[in-house]
């Protein structure tokens, strides 16, 4: 039987709240009690948890920056979407990915990287780590499988990319990446923030998988947040007193924050559908005009039968797509008229929101690149990065939308 991750979600563990709750309760404790003295001791050395719970009344948290109850449960739901044995979530994506690779990692390691990712992450592999740790990486067309191969040497530790690249939206072969990672003792980490319930990389060999929860899991901009999926064993090891790069670093989710995105997850299925439905229904218009349009769920995307393949039923090819209009002056006045004067939603960063949110990758989320780097990954001057959303009647949005085109004389 194929994964449905809203069957998993539903079938997940349900925490109730103090008092009986439907909703859980915020734990907002940065300490904990045990009720009997030698219980600490156990808990300083790993041997208990709050995965211990189930075999003992006597307290199992220790400090809110270890674990958090009322975090620890959404981490539990988030690894259920995601099929993995557990999760634990972050102040941000980026502390999420940071976090995950300097557990892999140790000074001299490399990381094998797509050439296409989110600017912060191009950023830390490419210029923070190998300063202040000595991890470097090699960057490639995570699409060419010989050039993933020819990349590897004795001191590849890990090998990272996103499910859906930002901007260009190539999807990663996750099953072939993880074999390859695997035959050479390596990891395959990957971030799936593009594609929440679409993809689930671990079913298909990935060992840690990576989310920035602000963008479409929480749904509404007005959080930061991330996640870590992996084994038991894995977060167990981040969470380590003494090399625990979640511990020690301590980038903590604040409890009330994890409230919040909690009671976004029911209904994260219903938004990824109508973010998809209405992505496919623009690239799908903007194809038959003969325009530059990129969108997994089209035939002609180099990737289609791959995501066919991957993806799970029902939740569409994404909610992302990208336009290419020429020049970044072009670009900037196509986005300029689509806010200001069709009222077509907002010139701005992250993605996942209600509204519609866009940007010239170029020159924002993806301008820690260098011009050349931009060339490598195929990221023109003029790509316009669209994060479709699902308020408005949709034949209204269209018309804005192609309205603003007309001005720009791209039809």
């Amino acid at each position: 039987m194929a994964f449905d991750p809203i069957q998993a979600f539903a079938a997940s563990r349900h925490e109730f709240g103090e008092h009986g709750g439907v909703n859980m309760s915020i734990e907002a404790s940065t300490t904990f009690t045990v009720m009997e003295a030698g219980m600490m001791p156990e808990i300083f050395k790993g041997r208990l948890g709050p995965g211990e719970q189930a075999k003992t009344s006597q307290g199992c948290y220790l400090y809110s920056r270890h674990f958090n109850p009322t975090v620890y449960v959404l981490g539990r739901a988030i690894a259920a979407i995601e099929s993995a044995q557990a999760g634990y979530c972050t102040a941000s994506g980026m502390s999420a990915i940071s976090a995950a690779i300097l557990q892999l990692c140790r000074p001299g390691d490399e990381v094998i990287a797509s050439n296409t990712i989110y600017g912060g992450t191009f950023a830390l592999l490419k210029e923070f780590l190998p300063i202040k740790t000595g991890i470097t990486t090699r960057f490639v067309d995570m699409a060419d499988m010989d050039a993933v191969r020819k990349a590897i040497t004795p001191n590849t530790r890990v090998i990272y990319t996103e499910t859906v690249s930002n901007p260009t939206l190539v999807i990663s072969d996750i099953p072939r990446l993880a074999k390859l990672a695997h035959d050479h003792d390596a990891r395959l980490v990957v971030d799936n923030t593009f594609s929440p319930l679409i993809f689930t990389p671990i079913l298909h060999g990935a060992d840690v998988v990576v989310h920035s929860l602000t963008k479409f899991i929480n749904g509404a901009s007005d959080i930061v947040a991330g996640a870590i999926c992996s084994s038991q064993q894995f977060l167990s090891e981040l969470m380590d007193l003494h090399t625990g790069a979640l511990m020690l670093l301590g980038p903590t989710m604040d409890p009330q924050t994890a409230f919040q995105v909690s009671l976004r997850l029911p209904h994260l299925g219903l938004r990824v559908a109508e973010h998809s439905r209405r992505a496919m229904h623009f690239a799908t218009r903007l194809r038959e005009l003969g325009l530059d349009v990129n969108y997994p769920g089209l035939p002609d995307h180099p990737q289609h039968t791959l995501l066919r393949t991957l993806s799970n039923e029902g939740f569409g090819a994404g909610g992302l797509l990208t336009l290419d209009v020429g020049t970044r002056e072009a670009a900037n006045e196509f986005m300029t008229l689509l806010q200001n004067k069709y009222q077509f939603g907002y010139m701005a960063v992250s993605l996942g929101y209600f509204d519609t949110l866009m940007s010239a990758s170029a020159s924002s989320t993806s301008s820690e690149l260098s011009d050349a780097d931009l060339r490598a990954a195929g990221i023109a001057p003029g790509l316009v990065r669209i994060s479709i959303g699902y308020t408005g009647a949709l034949e209204h949005r269209w018309h804005q939308f192609e309205s603003a085109l007309r001005d720009i004389g791209m039809v």
